[in-house]
């Protein structure tokens, strides 16, 4: 990872959590922390209290690019079902990139366990989000039961995004916007 000057050590810092955390697994140490970021361990702990908070603060850092991502251009462009149906565009795209590893959420998630853990709360807020964004859509499009939508859309979501991270499914064949549209045309979504 290159550094400038211009960057603060805490930027840094977040930016090398951040990838190795998605790349690594949240285990990674904090002397490969620190030697990715090109900062001390005395400064990481003068910035943060400790990994567990340095990987909250790069979790909840990249949460609006995330976002981003899913969404479309124009977040009122569309119908709902066609907004619905970006997100697993998305992913399908996203999963052919061969540095793609899941949702980093969910990764983070799975990884702790603990949903004590600071990361975990940021992560659970991430998804409980993206659950949300679902369901108004959801209600936007008529959906019959539009809470019982949200939740199987966010089963396919982490399932397809699991898999495809894992190399177990290829998801370049339209198989989750597959599986959604079927789900969409059950609930009756316009």
């Amino acid at each position: 990872m290159a550094t400038t000057d211009k960057t603060s050590p805490r930027d840094r810092l977040l930016d090398a959590a951040g990838q190795l955390f998605y790349r690594d697994g949240v285990s990674i140490g904090v002397e490969a922390l620190c030697r990715a970021a090109g900062v001390s361990k005395r400064s990481m702990y003068q910035l943060f209290d400790s990994k567990d908070e340095m990987l909250a603060a790069s979790l909840e850092r990249r949460i609006p690019r995330y976002a981003a991502l899913l969404a479309p251009a124009d977040p009122e462009a569309g119908t709902p079902r066609e907004r619905i149906l970006h997100v697993f565009e998305q992913v399908e795209r996203a999963s052919t990139d061969p540095d793609y590893r899941g949702c980093p959420y969910l990764a983070v998630l799975v990884e702790l366990k603990n949903p004590e853990h600071p990361a975990s709360v940021v992560a659970r807020a991430a998804k409980e989000q993206l659950e949300r964004d679902f369901r108004t859509e959801a209600e936007r499009g008529g959906a019959r039961t539009p809470e019982l939508l949200a939740r199987q859309l966010m089963l396919v979501f982490d399932g397809a995004s699991a898999r495809a991270g894992a190399r177990v499914e290829r998801l370049d064949d339209g198989l989750a916007t597959a599986t959604v549209t079927a789900l969409l045309d059950a609930a009756g979504v316009k």
